[in-house]
C-alpha cells in the first residue's frame, strides 16, 4: 500500500488564463503563482479549505467540447473534480446569483450534488451531505 496522506492538487487544462482565474476566484480560490502559463506551466490557485488547483495550458485544440464528458465515445481520463460544501441550498443560490448554469444533479443516500462547468466546460461536482427533501432527490437519473 502507498502511504497517501492527502490529495496534493488537481490539474485542469484551460484555454484562457484570465477568464479561468476570474471563474475560480469567484469560487473562492486565491492566485498563488503563475509558474509560466504561456510555456505550459501551471497557474496555481488555492482555496482557504486547502484545495489546490493547477490551471494548465494553454490548450491548443479549439472548440467548446469537453472530450471526456461531451462526446458519445467514452474516453479514459479524469472526468470531474468533486468539492464538498456545507449547504447545497446555499451553493445553488451562489451559482444562480453569478449566472453559473447547473448542468446536472443527483442524490444518493444523504449526499446531494449539483454539477457546474468552468469556462472550458470542465465539470465541477458540488456535494453536500445533508438530509434533503427536494424534488431533485432522484438518484443517478439526472447525473451527467
Amino acid at each position: 500500500m502507498l502511504d497517501i496522506t492527502n490529495v496534493n492538487h488537481v490539474g485542469i487544462r484551460i484555454s484562457d488564463k484570465a477568464r479561468s482565474i476570474e471563474f475560480y476566484s469567484l469560487l473562492g480560490f486565491d492566485l498563488v503563482n503563475d509558474a509560466g502559463f504561456e510555456s505550459g506551466h501551471p497557474v496555481i490557485m488555492k482555496h482557504p479549505s486547502g484545495v489546490v488547483l493547477n490551471l494548465l495550458g494553454p490548450a491548443d485544440v479549439p472548440g467548446d467540447v469537453n472530450i471526456l464528458m461531451d462526446v458519445d465515445e467514452k474516453h479514459t481520463g479524469i472526468t470531474h473534480v468533486a468539492l464538498t460544501v456545507g449547504s447545497l441550498a446555499q451553493a445553488k443560490e451562489f451559482v444562480s446569483e453569478h449566472d453559473i448554469k447547473i448542468t446536472g444533479s443527483f442524490s444518493f443516500g444523504d449526499m446531494s450534488a449539483i454539477f457546474i462547468r468552468d469556462p472550458d466546460r470542465n465539470v465541477i461536482e458540488v456535494d453536500a451531505y445533508e438530509i434533503t427533501t427536494s424534488v431533485e432527490d432522484d438518484g443517478y437519473t439526472n447525473h451527467p
